[in-house]
Formats: C-alpha cells, structure tokens, sequence
C-alpha cells in the first residue's frame, strides 16, 4: 500500500482505481524509481508523476480522464523496452504512466482463425498461447520480454514478417481508450483513419486495451543456420558483407528465408532461419554466396516453440534481453532500388575499424525483411516504411557509466559517411528503435504518412494528451 494520496492529481488517480494501493504507484513513494519506473534504457532520464496498473477497460478510462482534467500526458507501457523510454513519457516529468501488464485475457476462435489478446501479454506469452490454442502463430519480434502492447503499434518486425507481415500487420480490430477517455473500436469498418494511425504511431493515439489479430498455422519443419568468420582483415568482412547483400537482394529470393548479418569487433555472423526442409534449404546452396566460414552450425528443428526458442536465445546475446544498461541505438532503412554500392561497403568496414568507439560493446545487425511486408502499400497503414529491403540497426552499450560524447559520435558518424555514399537520400528510421538525437524524428519515423496523421490526430486527440518527445504532433495552425 503506498502513501495516502495527498494532491489532486493522486486523489484522482487513486479513485480511478477504485482505491487499491496496488494498482497506483506515486513518485514520492519509497522503491518508486526501482520498482516502478524501472527504466530500460538508463542513459535517458525520466521521472514520470505517477505509475499507475489498472485492471479493467473502465480504470483505463478514468485514469486518461484525470489525466486530460489535470493538464498531464499519458503513455502506455507494455514491456518496457523503448529505447528512450518513452514508455515513461521519454523525460518529461509531466506523465502518468498506464501498465498494461493486468491486461492477460486470451482467446481464440477456430472457426474466424483470430485471437482476441489482452495489451498486457508480452511476446512470448503470445507464442505460448497461440501454440496451445491449436498450433497457431503471428509474426513478432525475437525477444520475450517486449510487450504486444507497443510491438504491434509500432511495426513488429521479425523472422516469419517476409511470410505473413508485421505484428501489426496480422491486426484486424483494437479496443482503444480516446483522449476524451471514451472507449471504441477501431477496425477498417469501424473508425478506420483511427485504425489506420494505431497500426504504426499507437503511442500518439490511444491507450489499447485489446488486439483481435488474425493467425497462421505454425510453421512446420525449420533450419536454424548461423555462420561465423572471424577475418583479420578489413577487406575481407567488407567483401563478405557484400556476398551478403547480394544474396539478400536477389529478386527470387525465397520468402521462406529469414536472414541477418552481426557484425561486431573483427567479426561477422550470418543467421536465420529458412521455414522448410533441410533438403529446400540445401538447394539454395546459401554455403556458396559467401567465403568458406570457420565455425558452421545448421540445426533442423521440428518444433514452433523450438525455433522461437532460439530466436530469444540470439535476442539475449545481442541486446543483453531484458537487462537495463546504459546504450544508444540508430537504424536505417536500405531499399532494392538504392543499396550501398561496393565501394561504400568498403568504406563503412574502414570507419569501423578506425573510429574509437567509446566501448567495446558495440554491434551492428543487418536484418533482411521485405516479402510480405512491401506486399501492403504505404499508404495503408501509418508504418510506412514498406520498400525496405533491410535495416541496418546500431548499437553500443556502456557497462560503467553514461554513453560518452565519442560513442554517439562515432554512431551519428557511421549513419552519416552512409547517408552522404548512397545514390539518392534515404531517409528513415524504424519507429520501434527510438533515437532521441534525431533531428526531424517524426518525418524519419512516418514518412509521407505524417500530414494525415497530424489530421488524426487533431481530430481524437485535439489537446495533444497522448505525448512523447516524438510523437506526432498537431498540425501547425492546431498546436495544443
């Protein structure tokens, strides 16, 4: 039981939860730091005024009322994992924080092939119960602990997206409480500019209590392939880099096939995962794209949870999985049409050997998506980078302290010596990796897709309550 509420906004707040200690945590409460905000990223500050887990659709309302009454922001928090916190309102001290994780209720209906999911399940739980519901699945992200709640609002890129989409994509219908603290549904016939804004910008729109998402049958037999060199040299991982991309571009490229290249400190990895038969995948003899490996590992996995399994597993070492830590993160997209030429690899693989980095924890992953993904135009959902071949995602992480000025410097520098080698501009940044140094985030985040969201958002959410550093706006002339 916390502190007995003492302000207008905790009276509120306390009430909208039917007056249980539990349910609403306040910032003058002991452990409230630890406990409650929890921040993952902790190069960014924040201090949100009050965390609050509602139970029902009801207490989510009133909590956004007292919000809106009150002059404050709201956010939702799934798993937790922006990479600004902007689960936590991303350093204004002005928001109070909605938790979905009460929100568990589950079901599934055989005959439409959909699932009704509670905002609180993270993913992992989603694999679980789709699996028990009847061997079904729905293309997300690789790391457990990462909420639905933010993951399917944002994009929700992973290894089956070539197949069947985004997470967001599988989204068919969501229950969302409004600014004005109403409850609606939002579906393509119910409220359709709202549905269009939820699937890709959620965070600026609504708090969502509730996804019906459409499933698939679970794959059936997989190859989990990773392939490790470990060259000495600059020019050879910039020459295997290049192997990678031109397999990856190759237009009959199968949709089966899953891939990423990690590129770390004088080494590079191959890996992913193609859904069908060892025979399939032999056949594409993928072995003779790239140099001879030093370390070849291919496993044949017969089972769903299996595969998720080690998707989690390589999540873990690359992102540390669920561990706070001090870290700064870029992304940016690359299309068929506009792909590093040879020679920028071959100055990307010099930068990277010749820049002080600040730490030794770096990485950077090259994630393959296309398929299914470019099948949907951009203009029909607000995520709107759909000609993407693949994201080049950074990373660097410091275990002692703050990010220092030559980390971000040589981040910010390696996204720059790209941009200024490519042939044409190629603007963008994918919405679920938040970069708080962005100089124009919302246009790199939605693209030709912000004018209409602005409009959106003037329309359900006119005072601007659901805000982040880097949400969508209003329009100018409409500025709360």
């Amino acid at each position: 039981m916390g502190n007995q509420p003492s302000t207008p906004i905790q009276t509120c707040l306390s009430t909208a939860v039917g007056g249980e200690g539990s349910l609403v945590a306040f910032s003058n409460e002991p452990l409230y730091r630890a406990k409650d905000v929890n921040r993952y990223n902790l190069n960014v500050p924040v201090a949100p005024v009050a965390i609050t887990y509602p139970k029902t659709v009801d207490q989510v309302s009133e909590i956004v009322k007292c919000a809106a009454d009150g002059g404050y922001k709201v956010q939702a928090r799934g798993g937790g994992h922006s990479y600004a916190n902007h689960a936590l309102g991303g350093g204004d001290n002005n928001t109070i924080v909605v938790d979905m994780k009460n929100f568990q209720h589950f079901s599934y209906d055989p005959e439409t092939q959909r699932a009704k999911i509670g905002a609180g399940h993270q993913l992992g739980d989603v694999t679980d119960k789709l699996h028990k519901a009847g061997g079904r699945a729905m293309s997300h992200g690789t790391c457990p602990q990462v909420g639905l709640s933010g993951h399917a609002t944002i994009g929700g890129l992973g290894p089956t997206s070539r197949l069947w989409g985004s997470a967001l994509d599988h989204v068919e219908e969501v229950q969302v409480v409004l600014a004005n603290s109403s409850v609606v549904t939002a579906s393509w016939a119910e409220n359709p500019d709202l549905f269009f804004a939820i699937k890709g910008a959620g965070a600026s729109f609504g708090v969502v209590t509730e996804f019906t998402v459409r499933t698939q049958p679970e794959p059936g037999e997989a190859v989990q392939y990773q392939y490790t060199f470990n060259f000495g040299d600059t020019s050879s991982r910039a020459e295997l880099y290049k192997a990678w991309q031109k397999f990856i571009s190759d237009p009959e490229l199968p949709r089966e096939m899953a891939s990423q290249i990690i590129l770390g400190e004088r080494s590079v990895t191959v890996f992913g995962t193609y859904f069908g038969s060892k025979k399939d995948f032999e056949a594409l003899q993928i072995e003779t794209a790239f140099p001879s490996s030093q370390s070849r590992n291919i496993t044949v996995l017969n089972d769903w949870l299996g595969v998720v399994a080690a998707w989690a597993h390589q999540s873990a070492i690359d992102l540390a999985g669920d561990i706070p830590a001090h870290f700064y993160a870029k992304s940016m997209p690359f299309r068929q049409k506009n792909l590093p030429s040879g020679e920028l690899i071959d100055k990307i693989f010099h930068y990277l050997d010749n820049t002080p980095k600040g730490t030794p924890l770096w990485f950077i992953i090259c994630d393959l998506e296309g398929g299914k993904i470019n099948d949907i135009p951009v203009d029909k959902t607000a995520y709107s980078h759909r000609d993407t071949l693949y994201w080049m995602q950074s990373y660097a992480i410091n275990l002692l302290g703050p990010v220092s000025e030559t980390t971000y410097k040589f981040l910010n520098g390696l996204n720059d010596l790209i941009a200024e080698g490519l042939s044409e501009p190629n603007p963008g940044a994918y919405p679920g990796y938040v970069d708080p140094q962005l100089s124009k985030p919302q246009e790199a985040y939605w693209g030709e897709n912000l004018p209409r969201l602005k409009q959106i958002k003037a329309k359900y959410d006119p005072q601007d309550v659901f805000h982040n550093p880097q949400s969508v706006p209003l329009p100018d002339d409409q500025a709360a």
